[in-house]
């Protein structure tokens, strides 16, 4: 089924004038930026996040998913996998003229839009590695996953209700992995410098930060 008459299903005349205006990829990541930080775990679903005004990173992909397909692109994500001391991050992906761009919720300024310049998915997702650490310091990405298409989820109305949500988490659970460094290359990597931490945490959501314990020194 087309994105469009998918859209007419889900949502209400007043929601569908608000997707209009997203006409292109930047005006998706400008209306996501806007918006709130959420610092709650729950997930919600495209609708619930134009009714409440804010969305976590999660939140934003599948919204991001969402304003894309009704463009004519494949609702598509990529989560990328830190170590075990930061929070993955989910991107809303899309390809133009061949190349690979993404659309995302992020309470890291660096973590938001890239321009559909990459040639492949492993040139767009170390676009972030610099820019992806958590409050330590340290650079924390170290994978991400191949593409889910969200079509496949549209039996569940993952556009328009919070509750399925939880399945397409658990889907990229299980989905294929690309590792990105090896152990060897991450015990050498060094921290981010405290101008670009500062930086990058500009006006961040403080509750929707991952706290790892500090390493001793």
């Amino acid at each position: 089924m087309k994105g469009s008459r998918v859209f007419e299903q889900v949502f209400n005349q007043k929601e569908l004038r608000i997707f209009a205006r997203l006409d292109s990829p930047p005006k998706i990541q400008d209306f996501l930026d806007k918006l709130s930080y959420s610092g709650k775990v729950e997930y919600s679903c495209p609708r619930t996040v134009l009714r409440q005004q804010q969305a976590h990173c999660f939140d934003g992909a599948l919204f991001a998913a969402a304003a894309l397909r009704r463009l004519g692109y494949p609702p598509l994500i990529v989560n990328m996998l830190p170590n075990e001391r930061d929070d993955d991050h989910l991107l809303a992906v899309f390809k133009q003229n061949g190349h690979w761009g993404a659309v995302a919720k992020s309470n890291f300024v660096g973590l938001r839009y890239r321009e559909p310049v990459y040639r492949t998915l492993r040139e767009l997702v170390m676009s972030y590695f610099e820019q992806f650490f958590n409050i330590h310091r340290e650079k924390t990405l170290r994978g991400y996953t191949v593409p889910l298409n969200l079509q496949s989820f549209d039996n569940l109305n993952w556009m328009g209700e919070d509750d399925p949500l939880e399945a397409i988490g658990l889907r990229l659970d299980e989905i294929h992995r690309v590792l990105l460094i090896t152990k060897r290359m991450a015990r050498g990597l060094s921290r981010v410098d405290r101008r670009s931490c500062t930086s990058g945490l500009l006006g961040a959501n403080w509750s929707g930060l991952f706290k790892p314990p500090k390493r001793p020194r």
